[in-house]
This record gives C-alpha cells, structure tokens and sequence, in this order.
C-alpha cells in the first residue's frame, strides 16, 4: 500500500468510524428506552455481542464474511444516500452498489491485493469473478434508475450525486475513493441527518457518548495491534475494515430496521 493508501486508512478511522457513535442516540430515538441500569446494560451487550460475533465468523469464514460484509454495507450505504428522497428498490440498487461493486470492478488489481489481506488470494479471485457478473447488472441498474429519474423527479438530485460519486470512484485508487465517500459523504450525511433530529439538550448526551465510544473503539484498535501478527500496513487495514464489518452490523440494525420502523409509524 501506498503512503496515500495509509492516509485513508487513518481518514477512515478517525473521521468516519466516529459517526457510528451515535448509535445509542439512535436507538433511542427509536423508542430503546435506557433509563435504568439493566435497560443500559441490555442495549450495549446486544451490541458488543454481534459487533464480536462478527469478528468472530470472519476468523472462521473470511470470504463468507468479506461477502457479507460487502452485501449489508452496500444495502445501507444505498439506503443512507436516497434516505432524504425515498426508498425505492432500483435507486438504493444503484446507490448501494457503488462501493461494494463498482469500487472492486473499476480497481480490480488493486482490490485483489486489498482482499488478500482479508481472506486468501484464492478466495479474493473467486469473490471479483463473483462481482464482476453483478457489475453488469449493476450497470443495468443504473442505467434504469436514470429511466426512473425521468418520471420521478425527486430523484434528480441524488441521481446526479451518484454520478459525481461514480467519477469520482473511477479515477481514485480505491482505499482513496472509499475514503472520500465514506468520511466525507456517508458519515457527514448520517451524522447531520441525526443532528437536525435531536434536541438541544439531547445533542449534548450524544456527543458525550459518541466521544466516548469513539475512543473506546480506538483503544481497543489499539490493543489489538500490539498482539496481532504481520507488517503494521496490514495489520491497520485488517483492523480498520473488519472493524467495520463488526460495528456496521449492530449500527445497521439500528439505522435501517428499527428507525426506518420509527419513521413508518409517524
């Protein structure tokens, strides 16, 4: 990896993972009530227990795990962007396929080698033949949403968002492309739609928390570089993405199931 490759990859941890601080605030919002000890202790171990037992599966089952995790964060990435205008199923296809399909296709040497760092080469080369066929449909997609767009005209805005996105994913290596999507786009969006949301005095708590679980999940990073194996390069993008297939999980649940069943019921 490059010395640009390892500013992402510091980019990513330090300006994108915060946003998934939140997450108590979210739920919340969403009717989790944490007034007493045991409703608090509930929340977090529900939590941490399906942030490890990804951690876990993905020891066991790595291209199982890297193919999930690619499957749930495109599926909330696409929510996340089309979540001001809607949630039909062909834009948030062609918005969540951004990241998890055109990224791998439009850089597949490079994503080779980035996968091979998460599960073995083999299995690398196995999950881009897979991707390479949903790129085409992929494609497909996007060029329906754009059909779409002609007859549903809230969606012209974040259309033409994609398209920047799609350029913009084309032409930057893919540690700096996800990079820039994720801290500058998907993280800034969901923490100012979250914001907006709060109260004055319920934004005060949130931060708190969100701080305070931010440098938890640091330290934690922290740790588990001292004792894990292979060069630092390697070591940091293990832990930074397979961090976040652990903490995307609980904050999907959260974000796309039990808050878009808040907002349903409005």
């Amino acid at each position: 990896m490059t010395s640009w490759d390892m500013v992402a990859l510091v980019a990513i941890i330090l300006l994108g993972v915060p946003h998934g601080g939140f997450d108590a605030a979210i739920a919340r919002r969403s009717g989790w009530q944490m007034n007493g000890a045991l409703a608090w202790l509930g929340f977090h171990s529900a939590y941490l227990l399906l942030a490890i037992a990804v951690a876990i599966l993905w020891w066991w089952f790595p291209l199982i795990s890297l193919g999930g995790f690619l499957l749930i964060s495109g599926l909330h990435f696409g929510a996340s962007d089309i979540a001001e205008t809607g949630s039909d199923w062909l834009p948030w296809l062609a918005h969540g396929g951004l990241v998890a399909v055109a990224i791998p296709n439009f850089h597949t040497e490079e994503v080779l080698t980035l996968f091979s760092f998460l599960t073995s080469a083999q299995a690398a080369q196995q999950l881009l033949t897979v991707l390479s066929m949903v790129f085409v449909i992929w494609i497909l997609c996007c060029a329906g949403y754009c059909i779409f767009t002609i007859y549903h005209r809230k969606y012209l805005k974040p259309l033409l968002n994609l398209l920047a996105l799609i350029g913009v994913m084309a032409i930057t290596p893919p540690l700096i492309g996800f990079a820039l999507y994720f801290c500058l786009w998907h993280s800034r969006g969901h923490m100012l739609r979250l914001w907006t949301s709060l109260s004055s005095n319920a934004r005060y708590g949130a931060t708190r928390e969100a701080l305070i679980y931010t440098l938890l999940a640091w330290g934690t990073g922290l740790i588990l570089f001292y004792y894990l194996n292979g060069s630092p390069t390697e070591i940091v993008f293990r832990l930074t993405f397979i961090g976040l297939a652990a903490l995307t999980l609980p904050h999907m649940i959260l974000v796309d199931l039990l808050d878009k069943r808040r907002k349903s019921a409005l």
